[in-house]
């Protein structure tokens, strides 16, 4: 009985040839060497180390061999896959420290730098310059009072001697919460127009002598542009006690507009009208700019004044003795003066801003530049 042919070889497979699986392995590891980054070597490690690779699929035609001839290709292909995968890894392992080092000099962050690298923020210079007024009166003995944006019409109009049939009650410029009941008892409920209410109520709450200045945020019907806003701030000022008159006004003005603008600028005041003072005046100060030397001077023409030499401020005046009586003051014994004034027209003049929406839209360009100065 003779012995199996175990020389005979039924099968003849290409890719497992010696020569085929050199060739793989010696592709394989001329790519390893060419990868430049860890994602290329990634995709080299996909296309010659993957389930897809040449030396995978080679792998899985071992099967196809007979007994004898399969531990010699399993060693073939096993020890080229080897080799394969231990370049990977070396190759891997030098382009990590590779990234590592690049990292470290393109990443570097200098400690030697100042803290303060994020740009600061801002107050809103309508803020600052309403504080700052209030520091100049308080300064002088004055106290900043305070009350609601939601006013009684009576507080608001009726108290300061504004006829119920005057212009600013009506619906043009005054924003209506409630209606006045058919009751005349009974008063209306509006957004204040003015800061004025405060001085009432003041006058209400504390006996003579009274000493108050009146920020604060008021309400009126105009549109929005360059220079209106239907929100906006005023800052009025009170004084009732024995024996003020106008000189004592016009001290006060001068040295409000001297804090403000610096010294030497005057001020003066213009005859006019206004329902809760009498007499009554606007009041001037001296343009800031030109000082008044444009004035008449065609070559020296001032946009800031208008060549007049003279920026209007606001409203001032003795108190109406009809206001002092209806605060159940003695306007035989007392008198007072008082004046108000915009604080966005004041910030205008002060900085130069030419468009009152600057100071309403947000935007911290506009504010950054004010800085942060309490």
């Amino acid at each position: 009985m003779s012995a199996p042919n175990k020389s005979y070889d039924p099968v003849e497979v290409e890719a497992l040839k010696p020569e085929q699986i050199a060739r793989m392995r010696d592709e394989a590891l001329a790519a390893i060497a060419a990868a430049g980054d860890l994602a290329a070597l990634h995709e080299v490690k996909v296309a010659h180390a993957g389930d897809r690779s040449p030396l995978a699929l080679a792998n899985r035609e071992i099967g196809a061999l007979p007994p004898h001839a399969k531990a010699d290709a399993g060693k073939r292909v096993g020890g080229a896959r080897g080799e394969v995968k231990r370049a990977l890894g070396i190759r891997q392992e030098e382009l990590e420290a590779e990234r590592d080092e690049r990292v470290l000099v393109e990443e570097a962050v200098d400690v030697t730098l100042p803290l303060d690298r994020e740009p600061a923020g801002a107050r809103h210079p309508l803020t600052t310059l309403m504080e700052r007024i209030e520091d100049i009166f308080v300064a002088m003995g004055y106290e900043v009072a305070e009350g609601p944006e939601v006013e009684s019409e009576w507080l608001n109009f009726d108290a300061l001697n504004i006829a119920p049939d005057h212009p600013a009650r009506t619906m043009q410029d005054t924003f209506f919460v409630e209606s006045a009941a058919t009751d005349d008892d009974q008063s209306g409920v509006v957004l204040r127009t003015h800061t004025s209410p405060v001085q009432i109520r003041s006058m209400l709450d504390r006996e003579p002598p009274v000493y108050v200045i009146c920020p604060g945020r008021v309400y009126r019907t105009d549109e929005l542009d360059a220079t209106h806003t239907p929100v906006f701030h005023q800052v009025e000022l009170l004084a009732v006690d024995e024996g003020l008159t106008m000189a004592d006004l016009k001290g006060t003005l001068d040295h409000m507009v001297q804090s403000l603008f610096g010294e030497g600028m005057t001020t003066r005041l213009r005859p006019n009208y206004f329902p809760f003072t009498e007499p009554s005046a606007e009041m001037d100060m001296e343009c800031y700019v030109c000082r008044g030397a444009s004035v008449g001077d065609p070559d020296r023409p001032c946009r800031t004044c208008g060549s007049e030499g003279w920026i209007e401020l606001g409203g001032c005046g003795m108190v109406n003795p009809r206001v002092l009586t209806a605060c159940g003051v003695d306007p035989e014994k007392y008198s007072g003066f008082a004046f108000g004034f915009g604080i966005e027209r004041m910030l205008m003049f002060r900085h130069n801003v030419e468009d009152m929406r600057d100071m309403v839209e947000g935007d911290v360009r506009f504010t950054r530049p004010f800085g942060m100065e309490i």
